[in-house]
């Protein structure tokens, strides 16, 4: 029987995403190779990922002037190109948690780093607000959607300098105006394929701001928008699964109808939490995250809430268990999680909590 998956990443993935991807493990299109065993520089590939880039641009609306690239080394990698690339004078960051942090940690290995905002004084549980960016920074970097506490950035914001987005865990899930931005990216294991491969959306002219002459090739943007993604073997059965992915997001009514789904489970889940006698949000309500739900018991039941994740396995709801850094609970409501999933998981919560309060 499949599982309610709110697994914080690798994420859930669409019926249509695993079983085409299933069918072309066996055999890639009647061909007599999986697509695992086929050249990255094939015709067969070669058309799968160049559908692949063509249906993320008409997916996001990337407007023309920007490239696409699918590289390895996840946003992680990221944290440290892209001050390789950027950071001239300095790069501004806003610390909202744990891979904001990250990213921060990586950018002051490359120059001066101005961290214009952070929640961590309050362990990162809300999206700080009144920065100021400065006028003479190479670039504003910022994460919008925080997996671990469950705070989210759910507006495209104006910026003067060059702004960049980690949208690892929220890609997908709301239409984005891309030309507000310079560059977004992420690891692909939340809303769009599985873990393996990353996203870089860039714009063609900040290539113009690097200045850096000693940075290694394969940390060079140029360098991988020049070969198409191909200057080293890329990984060819996460595209794949990245392709199947968009295909199902186009079919379900694109990133608008995602939009509305990811509301309509959050409201859900968030109403239930806010109803309960047992279960509080640990977000204010102006920041919470619609894909990385984060919640704990009220104190006087604190010692049962490990007992409610294995009542709620029992209703076939895994992965719910919070991050080791905040324990408690987090529903992952990514794209691929269903409505009736998310009510499945509110029942068991009412459950639990008519039987012990």
């Amino acid at each position: 029987m499949r599982k309610h998956i709110f697994n914080a990443g690798p994420c859930i993935l669409s019926d249509s995403a695993r079983e085409n991807t299933a069918k072309a493990i066996l055999d890639l299109d009647g061909i007599g190779q999986s697509i695992m065993e086929v050249s990255h520089r094939g015709k067969e590939f070669v058309a799968i990922f160049n559908e692949t880039v063509e249906l993320f641009k008409e997916v996001l609306n990337i407007p023309e002037g920007y490239s696409v690239l699918f590289l390895g080394g996840g946003a992680s990698m990221q944290f440290c190109m892209i001050p390789y690339n950027f950071l001239n004078n300095k790069g501004a960051y806003l610390n909202t948690g744990t891979w904001a942090t990250k990213a921060i940690k990586e950018a002051k290995l490359f120059g001066e780093v101005d961290v214009v905002g952070t929640s961590e004084d309050d362990n990162f549980l809300y999206v700080p607000k009144d920065y100021v960016v400065p006028a003479d920074a190479d670039y504003f970097h910022i994460t919008t959607n925080n997996t671990i506490k469950g705070t989210e950035i759910l507006k495209d914001m104006d910026c003067e300098v060059p702004l960049i987005a980690d949208m690892s865990s929220d890609i997908l899930s709301r239409p984005v105006d891309v030309a507000k931005y310079a560059m977004i990216y992420g690891g692909a294991q939340k809303n769009l394929g599985p873990a393996g491969v990353t996203f870089v959306i860039i714009k063609d002219e900040m290539l113009e701001s690097v200045t850096r002459g000693n940075i290694p090739t394969m940390l060079k943007y140029r360098t991988h928008i020049e070969k198409e993604s191909m200057f080293n073997t890329p990984p060819v059965l996460p595209i794949f699964v990245v392709r199947e992915t968009l295909k199902w997001v186009k079919a379900q009514g694109g990133v608008d109808e995602m939009n509305r789904r990811a509301q309509e489970k959050a409201d859900l889940l968030y109403n239930a939490m806010d109803d309960s006698k047992m279960f509080v949000g640990t977000v204010p309500v102006e920041d919470r995250s619609r894909m990385n739900i984060c919640f704990v018991m009220k104190e006087e039941y604190k010692e049962m809430e490990a007992e409610f994740i294995s009542f709620a396995a029992s209703k076939d709801c895994v992965g719910i268990k919070g991050h080791r850094s905040v324990g408690g609970f987090r529903a992952s409501c990514y794209n691929a999680i269903s409505l009736e999933s998310v009510q499945v998981l509110v029942e068991a919560m009412k459950e639990f909590e008519q039987k012990n309060v």
